[in-house]
């Protein structure tokens, strides 16, 4: 079956109604990548002639020149053609949550006007590298799928809004202020944990991490920049606690009450020089080209209702959970494995009952 993604695309337009190539940052991101405008031309999948002219045009545009040529040392972004990249880096990574829901929606919506309707399991869940490979392993399963923060998506479940919460739980003390929330909202009886994947987190760093941060307490230095996750995700609340663990204020943090999105979004916010040090996953950093500085360990999973599991839609998706194709895909994700993934877990063996 067919799947529509959204994704967005960006039109620099003037007050005259000039408009500007669409390819020209898919140019200048393979510009930086690359260091030479014929393989950038080659990637971007255009003429190197078709690659001077979109890049003449952008200059005029702007009036600015977008990239600095030189023979014996290739191309490279000039101050300008760098922002306008970070930019659209930072814009995708900041939307992509909520346009993965939106091509959810859609292809929710063609599949119910298709002749043979197929099963759709309902999923709520924090954005995340992981969850982003499901839609490619389902085969005929269809996913509706929502971000939302863990708390949001554990209220769901007990709403009957979704078929599985995702949560994530750090591993030692500092998941212990996240563990009694969700204790709250899971009951032994009525739910059952489904195993997904373990996952570091850490600081994300500029690359050679020039400053020397090897943990939290290194933000507590005013001359380190900070950028922060939304203070309903659980990546913020990780941080919170290593904070605490570590006896920092959060004031004592520069840049603390700057907030972004998703782990992409602040790896971008790093990587375009807007800030020293971000908090998240592994895989954003590699994907931004930065170091990481590993802290914590969590386990990402699954909530459900017990009666559901009796339903041949989720046998299906415990077994694409439980084989070998979804299960590589993991692996191949810097700093997350398949932890349990597919198992079925009584709630008490993850939280003890309240007392």
């Amino acid at each position: 079956m067919k799947r529509i993604k959204v994704t967005p695309t960006w039109c620099f337009s003037d007050e005259e109604g000039h408009r500007l190539d669409t390819n020209l940052l898919r140019l200048l991101g393979a510009v930086h990548r690359h260091g030479k405008l014929t393989h950038a031309a080659e990637e971007a999948g255009i003429s190197y002639r078709h690659a001077w002219n979109l890049l003449r045009q952008g200059g005029e545009f702007f009036g600015v020149s977008l990239v600095a040529m030189a023979r014996g040392r290739g191309a490279q972004l000039s101050p300008l053609g760098e922002k306008l990249l970070w930019a659209e880096q930072r814009a995708t990574a900041r939307l992509s949550p909520q346009l993965d829901s939106l091509s959810s929606e859609l292809n929710l919506a063609i599949q119910q006007h298709q002749e043979g309707v197929h099963p759709v399991l309902r999923l709520h869940a924090s954005h995340g590298f992981a969850i982003e490979l499901l839609p490619q392993h389902l085969g005929e399963l269809q996913l509706d799928l929502q971000y939302c923060s863990p708390l949001e998506a554990l209220a769901a479940l007990n709403r009957n809004s979704c078929d599985l919460a995702g949560c994530h739980l750090p591993r030692g003390a500092v998941g212990e202020s996240m563990r009694r929330k969700y204790r709250r909202l899971l009951k032994p009886r009525y739910h059952r944990l489904v195993g997904f994947i373990a996952r570091q987190q850490g600081l994300m760093v500029a690359p050679g991490n020039p400053l020397g941060i090897d943990g939290v307490a290194a933000l507590a230095d005013r001359s380190a920049t900070f950028i922060n996750r939304q203070a309903s995700s659980g990546t913020r609340e990780l941080l919170d606690g290593l904070l605490a663990e570590a006896g920092i204020a959060a004031a004592k943090v520069n840049g603390y009450e700057i907030e972004e999105y998703t782990h992409s979004a602040v790896a971008a916010y790093v990587a375009a020089g807007m800030a020293d040090a971000g908090f998240g996953v592994e895989a954003a950093a590699q994907r931004f080209g930065l170091e990481f500085v590993p802290l914590a360990t969590e386990d990402y999973l699954l909530a459900c209702h017990h009666r559901s599991l009796k339903e041949p839609k989720f046998d299906e998706f415990l077994q694409v959970l439980r084989g070998a194709s979804f299960q590589e895909a993991v692996q191949g994700l810097p700093g997350y494995s398949p932890s349990q993934c597919g198992n079925v877990i009584q709630v008490e063996e993850i939280f003890s009952p309240t007392p």
